[in-house]
């Protein structure tokens, strides 16, 4: 290369597309993965190599302790076995025990030994009859364990050598012992003898045999005698085996001798009645024992429940065939859902408690009905064969020729038959099946809620619901056609909404558009009306039993019309709060139609149909309806318990500069009945004197919104802010409060205090933390509110398109307080759990239960305490959570100036039309929000107005003319109050002018001034304010 002259180096370039450093990083971390799976296979290789050696050792070990225990045997008694008597059967004698000890069926020298000890048996049982005393000795009660355990054993060990040497022995299996004594014949004759039902230890001895499966042996036993079989020369003799299995079989069904772990497949059952030609085989086991065939094996094992076990197991084969047609689906569908309706409700093992599971005292009542309890091997046979394959393959089946999209020709046969068929087996599987197991994979995985949707809306926007119940089998005839789709839809698509992101509900739209959501509203709207008050369920005792079992199959429609009435109004409150979050529907869309006044009034009664409504959908009816039940409902409280009264029995004396401790030393001690009564103040100054003023319920009020204001403030450490100043409880309170628990019982008792005497309180909680008053879970979808930033990590998770493993995720978190770092394992053994694509959504549901439920539940549990002493939980399950704020604090909207003017009092020669009036309203309604707020305050103790507008305050606004006439003397006056009467009392101030009004201006907006600042805390404030009262020659009337 020449010089060009330019003394710069060029950058060379790599058009390779990456860096060297990034394909060096990529090689390294491959490199890393391969030797640590490679030390793990090394590891896995050691270990397995260990466990190999460990039981070669340990069989070594045992078979020449056998040997040793054979020789020593063969040492005592003989090899012709002549020291063999009567007494070596006995409880003293090791005979029996060694031999059991080291007696193996292929061993030719164990087997003799243990067909020459059968033969003794056998004859000294003919000679002298007593086998008990044979084994059990002068007293069989006394050593019956160790004599049942012998019988037990040697029943089974000539069993087990038949069955081991039946090649040898075929010629003599089915022979009888009164033509033969061959080994075989000798052996099977014993265990007949120790199965003689006559004897205490018969049933143990076969329910032994049953639990080993003995049926698999014979099975082969019959099989290779069977081919080997020989004329029977003594008539009306049966072979020693038909016997034997005559008796076993009669044992069958009679406690207690089933083993409650025997295998069905290993039953007589599977194993016998596959043999050919069997009853010609074996005559009389056919004559003498076929009448317990279809009889219960047990009451563990019910024979629809075991033939419903390995149905499901055949049908999971015959849904993953490709030629499996829809009308085999719809005949599988059929049969499994009339035998799941046979079985009792199998509860889950997990987490989940399930629905109204356990019964009323009432439902104990029923008559002749006992609760079937299935064995928990064939409960898991079960619940395992309806598992995620099946359940994919049968709705794949039955949904495979739907289409998604609808039909412009309406709805055919076929559909509303698969859609019949699914919903049938569904509603079965939701009332009897843990629903953990199945909702997910319903929800996530196939296309049950688009179908069963699209079939709604086309019969909702068809009005097709009537002819339905005539394709739908599973019906009577006067149903109506959307009872069982809506008991089907409604829970998954509930469930769905579970772990549904903001961005999938309202931007993608799905599952549902937002459109069809809102026709969704209105069918579960017109669905629960038309259940719960035009054709109600008879309710009280009869609606607690609905879930009970035999209630169930007695009477299948009102039971589908109850969960339909539950799960239809659950799904409509989840809707009412995605609505919440962000509206897409007019809230009127959630109210019935038909509530009225009639209404308003049966709903305060007790057993009326409104009550009903208003426990079980509230939505139904008006906010504003709701919230004057709610009034006459703490009314009514109020009165009970002497509220109304004339004389006070609880009075405070309140240090403004202590108003937290003051009043939670003061009212802590106060019973419950004391804080449903009358409570007046009497605040203290800093000198110790009391401020000067009757209470008769304006500085109660005053005093309840400064102290939620001092007790709900978060520099105190019991509450915490959201980025949208929010207050929920603070998770580390304890660090800051050593009695921070009984803290938060007492502010719950505080705004239940408020609540109750009708005072609201400008305290903005989370919604999460509303949901607790309510004892209701959070979800996902309410963490934006408390960690915007984790819900973005988890939804992007949700999202991850990756393999989720490689981010090295377990599940475990984080707590962060006030610099202490703590971690805490989501799940038992978390830290070694990690995060897949197959658990993700678990562990998203975990994190948001953790920093929504888990780390406030003592401060919440607490605070609930509190608050439930004064405000019943029935009356606030009237309200959602965004409703249940509007009750604490009012309306956010500016303050109503006009209706405050419409609904005003006025005295003392003043009238609506006075210029003095028309003055003063021109002049508030120019005030700003804050300004009216403090006005309110001034006149009312409360700077936010009644919850339906000021019709609903108690007493009437009113303004009374203060001083005689326009003097001097009364332009220098400022108006005053007395707030235990919502009273102006307002000097006649001259005409109107421009001058004049300034005036008032000025004297309203002094008074408004002093009083938003004569509360301050410290002493310098209260100087200030007071020397500010004194020159403006305004004086502060609390009378």
């Amino acid at each position: 290369m020449f010089f060009t002259g330019d003394p710069t180096t060029r950058k060379r370039v790599d058009l390779g597309g990456r860096s060297s450093k990034e394909r060096d990083r990529q090689k390294l971390i491959e490199q890393t993965r391969l030797e640590r799976n490679r030390r793990l296979w090394l590891r896995q290789q050691n270990s397995a190599a260990i466990k190999i050696q460990k039981c070669f050792r340990g069989r070594k070990a045992v078979e020449a302790e056998h040997d040793k225990v054979r020789d020593q045997f063969y040492r005592t008694y003989g090899k012709s076995y002549l020291n063999i008597n009567r007494q070596s059967f006995g409880p003293d004698s090791e005979f029996l025990r060694n031999l059991f000890f080291f007696f193996n069926a292929q061993n030719n020298g164990d087997f003799t030994v243990l067909v020459e000890t059968c033969r003794l048996l056998l004859q000294l049982v003919q000679d002298n009859g007593d086998i008990i005393s044979l084994f059990g000795g002068v007293d069989y009660l006394t050593n019956h364990a160790l004599v049942d355990y012998r019988v037990k054993q040697l029943a089974f060990c000539c069993i087990q050598a038949v069955y081991h040497n039946r090649e040898q022995l075929k010629d003599q299996v089915l022979m009888t012992p009164w033509e033969s004594s061959e080994p075989a014949v000798v052996l099977l004759e014993v265990v007949v003898l120790l199965i003689d039902q006559k004897l205490p230890w018969a049933c143990k001895i076969v329910g032994y045999l049953l639990q080993r499966n003995v049926f698999t042996l014979f099975r082969e036993i019959v099989l290779v005698g069977k081919e080997n079989r020989r004329p029977n020369n003594c008539v009306g003799k049966a072979p020693s085996l038909e016997r034997m299995l005559s008796m076993i079989i009669s044992h069958v069904g009679q406690k207690p001798c089933i083993c409650p772990h025997i295998d069905p497949l290993c039953s007589f059952s599977s194993q016998m009645l596959t043999i050919p030609f069997l009853w010609q085989l074996f005559p009389s086991l056919k004559e003498g024992h076929a009448n317990v065939l279809p009889n219960d094996v047990s009451a563990e094992y019910p024979g629809y429940a075991c033939l419903l076990g390995n149905m499901l197991e055949t049908a999971g084969v015959t849904l993953s065939q490709p030629d499996c047609s829809f009308e085999m689906a719809i005949d599988l569908a059929a049969v499994t859902t009339f035998l799941l309706e046979t079985l009792p409700p199998i509860k889950s093992s997990s987490r989940e408690t399930r629905e109204n599971s356990t019964l009323a005292e009432d439902d104990a009542a029923l008559p002749d009905e006992m609760e079937i309890v299935l064995n928990r091997d064939l409960e898991q046979q079960i619940t395992n064969a309806i598992n995620s394959r099946f359940l994919l393959q049968l709705t794949n089946v039955l949904f495979g020729e739907i289409s998604l999209n609808g039909s412009h020709y309406g709805l055919d046969e076929k559909e509303v038959t698969a859609v019949g068929a699914a919903c049938a087996f569904l509603n079965v599987i939701f009332n009897t099946l843990p629903l953990e197991r199945i909702m997910t994979i319903l929800a996530y995985r196939t296309d049950l809620v688009r179908v069963l949707w699209n079939f709604m809306k086309q019969c909702h926007e068809k009005q097709r619901w009537s002819s339905l119940p005539e394709q739908l089998l599973h019906l009577p005839a006067d149903v109506p056609g959307w009872l069982l789709p809506l008991a089907v839809f409604c829970p998954v698509y509930k469930h769905m909404l579970m772990i549904v992101d903001n961005e999938e509900f309202y931007e993608q739209e799905k599952p549902l558009s937002l459109k069809d959501i809102r026709c969704l509203i209105i069918i579960l709207r017109q669905a629960l009306w038309q259940l719960l008050w035009v054709n109600p369920m008879a309710h009280n005792n009869a609606v607690k039993q609905m879930m009970n079992t035999s209630a169930y199959r007695r009477n299948p429609v009102e039971s589908i019309k109850h969960r339909v009435s539950v799960v239809a109004s659950e799904l409509l409150s989840q809707l009412q709060d995605w609505n919440n979050r962000r509206q897409f529907t007019p809230p009127s869309d959630f109210h019935a139609d038909g509530v009225d006044d009639f209404f308003i009034s049966q709903a305060v009664l007790d057993g009326t149909k409104a009550n009903d409504i208003m426990k079980r959908a509230p939505f139904l009816v008006p906010f504003t309806s709701r919230v004057k039940i709610f009034n006459s409902q703490l009314l009514a409280a109020r009165q009970r318990n002497g509220a109304h009264g004339v004389f006070t029995r609880n009075r405070f004396r309140i240090r403004r500069d202590h108003i937290l401790e003051d009043a939670y030393n003061q009212m802590s001690a106060l019973s419950e009945e004391d804080l449903r009564g009358l409570i007046r103040v009497a605040f203290v100054n800093e000198f110790g004197v009391e401020e000067a003023g009757i209470d008769g319920g304006g500085i109660f009020k005053d005093f309840m919104e400064n102290i939620t204001r001092a007790a709900f403030d978060v520099q105190y450490g019991l509450f915490k802010e959201t980025a949208d100043h929010l207050l929920y409880p603070n998770p580390g309170s304890g660090m800051i409060h050593e009695q921070h628990l009984q803290f938060f019982h007492f502010l719950g008792t505080l705004l239940a205090k408020a609540m109750f005497e009708g005072i609201l309180v400008d305290i903005p909680f989370a919604t999460f933390f509303l949901s607790k008053l309510k004892q209701k879970f959070n979800y996902l979808n309410d963490l934006p509110s408390l960690d915007p930033e984790l819900y973005r990590h988890l939804i992007f998770l949700k999202h991850y398109q990756g393999d989720i493993s490689e981010l090295e995720l377990y599940f475990v978190i984080v707590n962060n307080e006030y610099g202490e770092q703590t971690e805490e394992e989501l799940l038992p053994g978390g830290r070694n759990n990690r995060v897949t694509n197959e658990n993700v959504i678990t562990f998203i549901h975990l994190v948001s239960n953790h920093r929504l439920n888990f780390q406030i539940r003592q401060q919440s549990s607490h605070f609930l305490r509190g608050f439930q002493q004064l405000i019943q939980k029935d009356w606030i399950d009237m309200f959602n959570e965004h409703e249940l704020q509007l009750l604490i604090s009012g309306s956010l909207e500016s303050l109503d100036v006009d209706d405050l003017r419409l609904h005003t009092n006025y005295a003392g020669g003043y009238h609506s039309e006075h210029y003095v009036i028309e003055m003063f309203w021109e002049v508030l309604k120019g005030f700003s929000l804050e300004k009216q707020k403090k006005f309110l305050k001034f006149v009312t103790g409360c700077s936010r107005g009644p919850l339906l507008g000021f019709k609903f305050l108690e007493p009437l606004f009113c303004i009374q003319r203060a001083a005689g006439s326009a003097s001097e003397e009364a332009l220098d006056r400022l108006p005053t109050s007395a707030t235990c009467m919502n009273l102006l009392k307002l000097p006649p101030y001259r005409r109107y002018s421009c001058i004049n009004l300034k005036q008032l201006l000025f004297h309203l907006l002094t008074l408004v001034i002093f009083l938003s600042n004569v509360y301050g805390n410290s002493k310098q404030q209260l100087e200030t304010k007071l020397l500010y009262a004194i020159n403006a020659e305004a004086g502060f009337d609390l009378s």
